[in-house]
């Protein structure tokens, strides 16, 4: 049973906290996700005490009897009009302590705060088929999305393919790149670029959306620096001054060969031009310029987003595994 287990609120994250959130972390994903690689103790250390954009973290750290982490569990309260409703969890146990109560002892902890600040919706995203997953199930969590998660092996793809889909012509279009915070000329129109998000698909969960504004793309930015991440960014730029699309690549500190993908979109009025796929394949080559360290990208989509998954499949995007995201309804007490 967990009796000997302590539940601690981390009201400051320390170094020593953050060294055992890490350990916690990387035993829970070597089990689980074999053959995914952890964040490192930096990337942990940051996740827990930097800003974080329109939200705030509460935490919690199981100790056994010897004092030792075994558990940690991460609720992040979001905050921004459209999504104020919404929390999401993150929570690992350490294998060898597992099936003795104390996640869920960390999740009735989660779901009391969660009442606390007044959200209706908790999300989860778990591996597919894993104790998380059934973890979720006896909770009363439903799938509400399901997500491929793919791999692009750089030394795999073919280099005059990429860069003879970079080089295609796109009349009316010019590329724009940046590093970090978005150059001023391009923020207004970066910002609108961005609302297209809001129409991603999401399945059945209750994500709300997003207002995006020029100041808003700036702190985003900022909120990636000051955690010690790098965030790469390509547009496509209409004749106009319209931002048609964008693709963004996030570099984690301490320069891991994995980057991973964060956001790719394109404005409804620009759809079917190829835009995707052209900008998708200048930041494989931007990558394999600027940052040869980098041999891989992760990315997922929804499942039933069609469109981008045909474009990751034609960039060379192979499938490697899959997670749910579950949403557990807290209704109003």
């Amino acid at each position: 049973m967990s009796d000997s287990v302590h539940l601690t609120p981390l009201h400051r994250v320390s170094v020593t906290h953050a060294a055992g959130w890490h350990q916690v972390v990387a035993s829970s994903m070597a089990h689980d996700l074999p053959g995914v690689p952890p964040p490192g103790p930096g990337e942990i250390h940051a996740q827990l005490t930097k800003p974080t954009m329109d939200s705030h973290r509460l935490t919690w750290m199981a100790t056994g009897s010897s004092g030792a982490p075994v558990a940690v569990a991460g609720l992040r309260l979001f905050a921004s009009p459209g999504r104020d409703h919404l929390a999401e969890l993150e929570l690992h146990v350490d294998p060898a302590h597992r099936r003795r109560g104390t996640g869920s002892r960390l999740l009735s902890a989660v779901v009391a705060a969660c009442r606390t600040e007044k959200r209706r919706s908790l999300m989860a995203e778990v591996p597919g088929d894993s104790p998380g997953a059934a973890f979720c199930e006896r909770w009363g969590f439903r799938r509400a999305l399901t997500l491929d998660h793919l791999i692009l092996r750089l030394a795999e793809t073919d280099a005059a393919r990429i860069s003879a889909l970079s080089d295609a012509g796109h009349p009316g279009y010019r590329l724009a790149g940046w590093t970090g915070t978005v150059p001023d000329d391009l923020a207004d129109a970066f910002a609108k670029a961005k609302n297209a998000m809001n129409d991603m698909p999401v399945g059945d969960l209750d994500y709300g959306s997003v207002d995006w504004d020029a100041d808003r793309v700036r702190t985003m930015a900022q909120v990636v620096d000051r955690r010690g991440d790098t965030l790469l960014t390509l547009a496509a730029v209409h004749f106009d001054g319209t931002m048609a699309g964008y693709t963004e690549i996030l570099l984690p500190q301490g320069a891991p060969p994995r980057a991973q993908q964060y956001d790719t979109a394109v404005v409804p009025a620009h759809r079917g031009h190829g835009l995707g796929l052209w900008l998708k394949a200048a930041m494989v080559r931007r990558l394999r310029a600027e940052h040869p360290h980098v041999t891989e990208i992760e990315t997922d989509n929804a499942e039933d987003n069609v469109h981008m998954l045909a474009v990751n499949l034609e960039l060379g995007f192979r499938s490697y595994r899959r997670t749910h995201e579950c949403q557990l309804d807290l209704p109003a007490a």
